[in-house]
């Protein structure tokens, strides 16, 4: 083993979540159809934009999930990204079982994937890319079609629980956000 004064090389699974858990994330839910026309999701904290152009988003889904197997066979998903009133939506969906969907109220995207009612907005997918990633796999998608965005905080998760943004929005220089994929600012400064 060894250390220095910032750390150590020799430690375990759940001493790398612990540090994994100081990262802020939004939650989500990744949803498709399957064969018979069932609804099937996945609550997942490891999404991101990727690219702006052509339009990728990621996520890693755990190797184990039967929801991505299902998207994997279909090609397709539906990103929800959940609102803060939604921790019973996340709760649902980041449980194991089979009829995640039996209290949630969803609408069909124009794919006919479903979309979750009042998720702050919602991309449409195809899958572009399958990543081994360890115990999960890295997916790329091509986003095809955006829903509404809705005025409201977002879902986040930290240190093992959910946090709300109940402050007020600090918006730094324009020269530290050049290289931030999800900046909304656009290309106008007041």
């Amino acid at each position: 083993m060894t250390r220095t004064p910032y750390g150590s090389d020799d430690f375990d699974s759940r001493q790398f979540r612990t540090a994994m858990g100081q990262f802020c994330t939004g939650v989500t839910v990744i949803t498709t159809l399957d064969g018979a026309g069932a609804p099937v999701g996945f609550a997942c904290q490891s999404f991101a934009a990727l690219s702006l152009d052509p339009p990728l988003v990621i996520f890693c889904p755990m190797k184990t999930s039967r929801s991505w197997k299902v998207i994997e066979q279909t090609g397709n998903f539906c990103v929800n990204i959940l609102s803060n009133r939604q921790q019973d939506v996340s709760a649902a969906f980041g449980a194991p079982g089979d009829d995640k969907f039996r209290n949630v109220t969803w609408d069909p995207s124009p794919a006919g994937l479903p979309v979750i009612r009042h998720a702050l907005t919602w991309v449409e997918c195809d899958v572009e890319r399958v990543t081994d990633g360890g115990d999960h796999h890295i997916v790329i998608g091509r986003a095809r079609t955006l829903g509404e965005v809705l005025q409201d905080k977002p879902l986040l998760f930290y240190r093992g629980g959910y946090l709300s943004t109940e402050h007020p929005r600090v918006t730094p220089a324009q020269a530290e956000l050049e290289n931030f994929l999800t900046w909304t600012g656009g290309d106008t400064w007041l």
